[in-house]
């Protein structure tokens, strides 16, 4: 089994270039879901959230209010890696069964869609990398006209995060996307080519195809050696 990871920064176009993936068939596990599900009302993760932060950041229906905890993990530093320790093992645990449901159905090659794949350390789980770039400024203007943000806003959430430039030298392939929308297609064509290039031998033995060759070769190797006995 292959395992694509794609990373990139706020406003910088990952969350299109993992539509395109699923457009194209290939299935993507996304942290973004994941943290939601592990976030939701009576969880472990919810209940761990709350008893750090308070009640306050939770709506009426009990819930936890997404925009009034990032306005508060993004202004602080302490307590955004507050946060980030209290979930990393939920949404750790998350992900490795979203995965192993695709890894059941068959699945030869998934994306593991992470924007902090580089400081979860998660990039050691997936090859290749892909990092979805764009400059600092396109990035600014782009985060501020989406999400109708002031520019110091806009500012300390982007910082609140590894740069883009730094997780471009970590990256094995680099989508550049400070251009069109076609711009983008055309070279996700060409990645596309590379991520469902046939499988290694590595790759296949963690497939669920490989596993069943493997039973079958152990299987078959039993009885040749209970025959000779």
């Amino acid at each position: 089994m292959r395992i694509v990871g794609l990373t990139g920064g706020i406003a910088s176009g990952k969350s299109t270039v993992s539509s395109l993936f699923k457009a194209h068939g290939i299935p993507v596990v996304d942290a973004d879901l994941v943290a939601r599900d592990v976030l939701k009302k009576g969880t472990g993760g919810w209940k761990k959230v709350v008893e750090a932060f308070g009640e306050d950041i939770l709506q009426d229906n009990g819930e936890v209010e997404r925009l009034k905890l990032g306005r508060i993990v993004f202004s602080d530093p302490d307590k955004r890696q507050l946060l980030n320790r209290l979930l990393a093992p939920y949404i750790s645990s998350g992900i490795f069964w979203e995965i192993l449901k695709l890894w059941m159905k068959g699945y030869r090659v998934i994306v593991l869609d992470v924007p902090l794949l580089f400081e979860a350390k998660m990039d050691k789980w997936t090859k290749p990398v892909i990092v979805v770039w764009v400059d600092p400024e396109t990035q600014l203007q782009r985060l501020m006209a989406r999400d109708r943000t002031s520019q110091e806003e806009a500012t300390n959430r982007i910082q609140a995060q590894m740069p883009l430039d730094l997780k471009k030298t970590k990256a094995d392939i680099v989508i550049d996307n400070t251009g069109s929308l076609d711009d983008l297609n055309v070279c996700f064509r060409k990645i596309l080519f590379q991520v469902t290039k046939p499988l290694t031998w590595t790759e296949f033995a963690l497939s669920r195809q490989g596993a069943f060759v493997a039973f079958i070769s152990i299987f078959v190797g039993v009885l040749i050696c209970r025959k000779t006995l």
